[in-house]
Formats: C-alpha cells, structure tokens, sequence
C-alpha cells in the first residue's frame, strides 16, 4: 500500500501500468504494478478492509 499511496502522490492518480516498480524510501523495490493487477483478478477474494483501504486511494473495481 506504501507503494501504491507514492505512486498515486507523484503521479497525481491514475493506476500504475503493470510493469511500474516503485523505489521506497527504504531503498527497497516493490513491483507495485503487478501487485496491483494481481490484486484485481483476486478482488472477489479481498476482505471488506483491503477493499476499502484502495478505494481510499482512488483505486476502487466492481466485483
């Protein structure tokens, strides 16, 4: 999510195309990009909280 939130900060919205990866203050690397489309194809799966935590993004999908 700390990926996704710096992403959405810089970029001013939007979604990260697939092959984003996303350089963390940590100076580690995360492929925010496949995370997220990952994300998507198992969104019917997702729990209520995780769902409602990316619509606080701006990242919502219909199930």
């Amino acid at each position: 999510m700390t990926a996704l939130a710096q992403y959405l900060a810089r970029e001013g919205g939007g979604v990260p195309g697939r092959s984003q990866v996303e350089h963390l203050r940590d100076g580690s690397e995360h492929r925010t990009g496949v995370w997220l489309a990952d994300q998507r194809q198992r969104r019917d799966r997702l729990d209520a909280a995780r769902l409602e935590a990316r619509a606080e993004l701006g990242v919502q999908w219909a199930r």
